[in-house]
């Protein structure tokens, strides 16, 4: 006798291919894809999800390394947060591979996977600030070898999901051969999980800059009028120098952009932000200047 329901047996399916995968997500439809499981175990063992068939995607050597193509790099979905972490990789990618290194402890840096990070889009996930600002796009696989592309800030802000059958391949990143950092900020939340994060690229060939904040929403969020109004104050033909005083400008611009002060009351009166909020701000506002003054030194 046993006070606890019995479960129904899964089935497990490991295809050694992409399509393959896809294939089995096809035929069926409840199954649920896993990599390096460290999302799903934790639903499966709070008890918020249980999955009655599961397709393996470790088996798919083609989704576990990267290639160049076009002036980007190709990185498949397979790719753990320890791989993306090494020099090699570090020298193509920086942001993303200091991201990777700070994506908790080493058995999760081992097991979970760019395109994990990509698919759970937990707020959390250091990967996503790091392809927001990078402007990344996903290679999505869907059933007869049907191929699609998407800009990953799609993905991550519902305006594009996944179909039935289809899963993440690859992630295109271009390569700008310029300074990058990914800065986060931790707290009681878990061990290594970001409370604020910041990616910064500088883009030179436009002089441009491109500034991602994660964490402190459900998707991150881009603060496109502080990438304008900095990139205009660094002199790019003189060792991107730029005054100290925008970077402290800077940082407050971003700040206020993804965490704005809260609308004016009937009566004209405008509200403070909780203490909480305030000190959150001020902790972004501190990251993105030193992600800047980091990327520009």
């Amino acid at each position: 006798m046993t006070t606890h329901a019995p479960q129904a047996a899964q089935a497990v399916t490991l295809p050694t291919t992409l399509d393959e995968a896809v294939a089995a997500l096809t035929a069926m439809p409840a199954a649920v894809p896993v990599a390096g499981g460290t999302d799903l175990m934790a639903a499966v063992n709070s008890g918020q999800l249980r999955p009655t068939a599961l397709v393996g995607l470790g088996r798919i050597s083609e989704i576990r390394g990267w290639q160049y193509q076009d002036g980007h790099a190709l990185l498949g979905a397979g790719l753990t947060h320890a791989r993306m972490g090494r020099p090699d990789f570090a020298a193509l990618i920086p942001a993303l591979a200091a991201a990777a290194r700070a994506a908790g402890p080493p058995h999760i840096r081992n097991a979970g996977t760019l395109g994990g990070n990509i698919a759970s889009a937990a707020p959390t996930g250091d990967a996503l600030p790091v392809l927001a600002a990078l402007e990344a796009t996903l290679i999505i696989a869907g059933p007869d070898g049907a191929r699609r592309e998407i800009p990953v800030s799609h993905l991550l802000a519902g305006v594009e999901m996944l179909r039935a059958g289809e899963l993440i391949g690859y992630v295109r990143v271009p390569l700008l051969h310029a300074p990058q950092v990914f800065l986060k900020a931790t707290g009681r939340t878990g061990p290594g999980r970001a409370v604020a994060s910041v990616a910064l690229v500088l883009d030179p060939a436009r002089r441009g800059v491109r500034c991602a904040v994660g964490a402190i929403a459900p998707m991150p969020l881009r603060p496109l009028d502080a990438e304008h109004w900095v990139a205009q104050l660094i002199d790019w033909d003189n060792d991107r120098a730029i005054v100290p005083d925008a970077l402290h400008a800077f940082g407050e611009y971003v700040a206020a952009a993804c965490i704005p002060d809260p609308a004016p009351a009937e009566d004209g009166s405008v509200p403070q932000l909780p203490p909480a909020v305030l000190h959150l701000r001020r902790t972004v506002a501190a990251l993105a200047r030193r992600a800047l003054g980091r990327a520009l030194s």
